[in-house]
């Protein structure tokens, strides 16, 4: 099972296909082994294999596993009414997502209101340290989680990234006094993000929502503190919804 997940895993972050070869080189398991578990995965549409060049890519089953955890993911389910708000009382898109292992995923998106043409990225993945939702989702996880995360890779994808851990772990303590991260092009040239932490009714942190739109629009003087207040405003309401209590921002029990 694990030399199954990896090959999965070496698909998903290759950006182009693999051959039996280069999968067996990548994982150090025997070609014979491989080309098994490879067979058993594309029985299943997992992977599929092109037939010119005899190389491997992820398949459409893939898709349908994503789609049934979407569908049951509680946190997208509650948040798909008070996205909806934020985007209309912002003007801006807004993003949900979750932490998974040292990367944001984004699993559900609700489009800015002025109709232009958008691109739908539920189902995208951000390092954490390069966004804001994962700036608010680490501030308030347990302190075990924030060292190791700030201990392990941390991914550059501008100019602007923050790759400093005593950097980041600064940030991190200013969100956790103000109850909002700020995203400033570290992911993407040109725009910026406000995101707050939703709880669970356990306490817990089940991820975070915000906005994201044009760096000079959304940071503009004024703005920030009007979106800021709406972004908070609005992850209370959707941890209220999920069942979680007053101190809604005390930090996750370590």
């Amino acid at each position: 099972m694990q030399r199954a997940v990896a090959i999965l895993r070496e698909l998903a972050g290759g950006g182009r296909r693999l051959g039996v070869t280069e999968l067996a080189d990548r994982l150090g398991v025997a070609k014979p082994t491989v080309h098994a578990m490879l067979r058993t995965l594309e029985a299943e549409g997992l992977v599929v294999q092109d037939r010119e060049s005899s190389r491997y890519a992820l398949g459409p089953g893939l898709v349908l596993l994503g789609n049934a955890y979407l569908d049951g993911h509680e946190l997208r389910t509650r948040s798909l009414t008070w996205a909806d708000r934020l985007a209309v009382q912002t003007g801006e898109a807004v993003w949900v997502g979750v932490l998974a292992s040292d990367h944001v995923l984004i699993v559900h998106h609700a489009f800015r209101p002025e109709g232009a043409v958008q691109i739908l990225e539920v189902g995208a993945s951000i390092p954490w340290n390069t966004c804001a939702l994962g700036k608010a989702i680490v501030a308030f996880e347990a302190e075990a989680v924030e060292s190791g995360l700030l201990g392990g890779e941390l991914a550059v994808l501008t100019g602007a990234s923050v790759t400093s851990p005593e950097l980041l772990a600064e940030q991190l303590a200013d969100v956790r006094q103000r109850g909002y991260a700020v995203e400033d092009q570290e992911s993407a040239l040109g725009e910026a993000a406000i995101a707050a932490p939703v709880v669970d009714r356990s306490g817990q942190i089940a991820g975070a929502i915000g906005v994201v739109g044009p760096v000079e629009r959304l940071l503009a003087e004024g703005r920030l503190e009007e979106s800021a207040v709406a972004v908070r405003e609005t992850a209370r309401n959707l941890s209220r919804d999920l069942g979680a209590g007053r101190g809604l921002l005390r930090r996750a029990a370590g």
